[in-house]
């Protein structure tokens, strides 16, 4: 009998759709946008060429299309959705690249036409900790009080020998500071990080999940390091290959990783989702469903649920 508290299915984790369903009481989708920013990381600011692992779309693959305007990208794929569940609430996510990462005059150009669409509840805005300004704390707290708010902040890892290999281009440092601004505000944080980055140990794995079990966070995002076609990363992997995790690897570190987290954090993803067609390594990730299903069977074949090891 799983007894987890915050959870209404098999999961022994506190998962998004819980969290939705609990908080909203219906259906909630995220409905995934690309308003075409760019990055500090690519236009010189503070680098070039992106983080290593980054794919030309910006970690978008399966936002909106550019090509398209934000109102025709959130209808085409509310149409979608709508489909296979007809009621249901709508939040809108800015995924691709860094989507604070521009004037506030442009900022509010693409985020407060969203809000007035119908059913929109909330607004998740992926970003960098070094690409919020002053000004733009503003706004989002200013945000926050009028809609849903969430931040997603990328991390991927607090060992900075890997963040500089990976060419994040911030310091662990500024991260905390960010978050300490953002929840000043009363404003929501989503952290992503990465399991599997070259050369990194489950001892720093583990490390990154410890220190972020210390912040004011409110979710986090557990994803496998996808190799893709075309970037920094797989001519790195084809000069040196260095170790990917096997998924019975993966699946090991993701539940020490669980066991360390407060369970009232959400787990707003738990595995990578790439692009077939791109993904060069580990094949394993395709499967997505089956990575998920083993996470559970190995949880209860533990015994073990989230916060378990606090």
């Amino acid at each position: 009998m799983n007894h987890f508290k915050y959870s209404n299915t098999n999961k022994r984790y506190h998962t998004l759709d819980y969290h939705y369903k609990n908080k909203y009481h219906t259906k909630v989708f995220k409905i995934s946008l690309n308003a075409g920013f760019t990055c500090p990381n690519i236009d010189g600011t503070k680098g070039t060429g992106g983080c290593i692992y980054c794919s030309k779309t910006g970690s978008g693959e399966f936002a909106g299309s550019i090509e398209d305007s934000i109102e025709t990208q959130f209808h085409k794929i509310k149409e979608m959705m709508h489909h296979k569940w007809k009621d249901g609430k709508y939040i809108a996510y800015f995924q691709a690249r860094t989507n604070t990462y521009a004037p506030i005059k442009k900022l509010k150009e693409v985020y407060e036409p969203v809000l007035k669409y119908e059913n929109v509840i909330g607004l998740n805005i992926a970003t960098r900790a070094d690409a919020i300004t002053d000004e733009c704390l503003t706004y989002l707290e200013d945000l926050n009080k009028r809609t849903n708010l969430t931040i997603e902040l990328g991390l991927q890892t607090t060992n900075e020998k890997t963040s500089k290999l990976i060419n994040r281009c911030h310091s662990l440092q500024c991260f905390q500071e960010m978050v300490k601004e953002l929840r000043k505000r009363n404003i929501d944080i989503v952290v992503h990080i990465i399991n599997g980055l070259p050369y990194e140990t489950k001892e720093d794995m583990i490390n990154t999940i410890t220190y972020l079990n210390n912040l004011d966070i409110q979710g986090i995002k557990i994803h496998m390091l996808s190799i893709i076609k075309d970037t920094p990363l797989e001519r790195l992997y084809n000069k040196e290959h260095f170790h990917i995790l096997s998924k019975e690897e993966y699946i090991d570190i993701v539940i020490n990783q669980l066991e360390l987290l407060r369970p009232e954090i959400v787990i707003h993803r738990i595995t990578g989702d790439p692009d077939p067609k791109e993904l060069i390594e580990p094949t394993w990730l395709i499967k997505k469903f089956c990575v998920l299903n083993d996470i559970d069977k190995e949880m209860v074949k533990r015994d073990t649920y989230q916060g378990a090891r606090i």
